[in-house]
């Protein structure tokens, strides 16, 4: 340390001067001796702390068909339905072959159904997909218990060649019907396990039922709202989607039970 000397004061003013600076070089010292030790004992405890590691959400990849009310038969055949008008002129145009079918509820007001290589499909197929059918209508908004519905072939419907005499999602059904009478309103929903398949489902009952499904719950028209039926579909089941659940399911209210 360099020492300066103030020849204008005595020897003894100068001591006195560098006696309080030293005191005062020793508190800052200190302190910082304390500010070091501080500084190595929080970086002591944050070397102690073990960083969180990143959850990771998968998202999964949808399926062309998730855009639509869908489920796949107790033998796999892929069935959709219009969730809108327009999605039913959509399905009518772009998805319905000459191999598959047409259902649709004997009710004002519902979606149009489409069984994917439902020509072959054995009646307890077809039975499914008109379940689907009524389920998907007013008769649910409308609490009702059961539906008939019928299914027609590709060449049976049609949009009217009269320009604006039908509305959207409207056709022109002609020819004989296959009929479905008295269907029950049971939707169920459960969790499939299949790899490849979405994270949940909300099939026809009787689809459930043909696949020996052991964990589901069971869903009719009832006065639980349909966005509480969302919420507890989604906890029941450990799905986290509630927006995707709600989209799936028909309009009006629920009773729900699990089986």
């Amino acid at each position: 340390m360099k020492i300066e000397i103030d020849y204008t004061r005595s020897a003894q003013d100068n001591a006195d001067q560098y006696f309080k600076l030293s005191k005062k070089l020793k508190k800052k010292a200190e302190g910082a001796a304390i500010a070091i030790r501080d500084l190595e004992l929080k970086r002591k405890e944050i070397g102690s702390i073990q960083p969180k590691q990143a959850k990771i959400k998968k998202i999964a990849e949808k399926k062309w068909y998730e855009k639509f009310n869908w489920f796949t038969t107790s033998s796999k055949e892929l069935v959709i339905g219009g969730k809108s008008a327009i999605q039913n002129e959509i399905i009518n145009a772009r998805h319905f072959e000459s191999n598959d079918l047409f259902f649709h509820a004997d009710v004002f007001g519902a979606s149009a159904v489409i069984l994917k290589g439902g020509i072959s499909a054995p009646r307890e197929i077809r039975e499914e997909a008109a379940q689907f059918a009524v389920c998907f209508s007013k008769a649910w908004e409308n609490g009702m218990a059961a539906a008939n519905a019928y299914s027609l072939r590709r060449d049976q419907v049609s949009k009217s060649r009269e320009k604006g005499s039908l509305g959207t999602g409207s056709f022109l059904l002609q020819g004989e019907r296959e009929w479905f009478k008295g269907v029950s309103l049971e939707l169920c929903a459960y969790a499939p396990r299949e790899e490849g398949q979405p994270q949940i489902c909300i099939s026809p009952m009787s689809t459930g039922i043909a696949l020996g499904i052991k964990r589901y719950i069971l869903l009719k028209p009832g006065s639980i709202k349909k966005s509480d039926a969302a919420k507890a579909i989604a906890t029941k089941l450990r799905f986290e989607d509630i927006d995707y659940v709600m989209q799936h399911l028909p309009p009006g209210s629920f009773s729900i039970r699990d089986i």
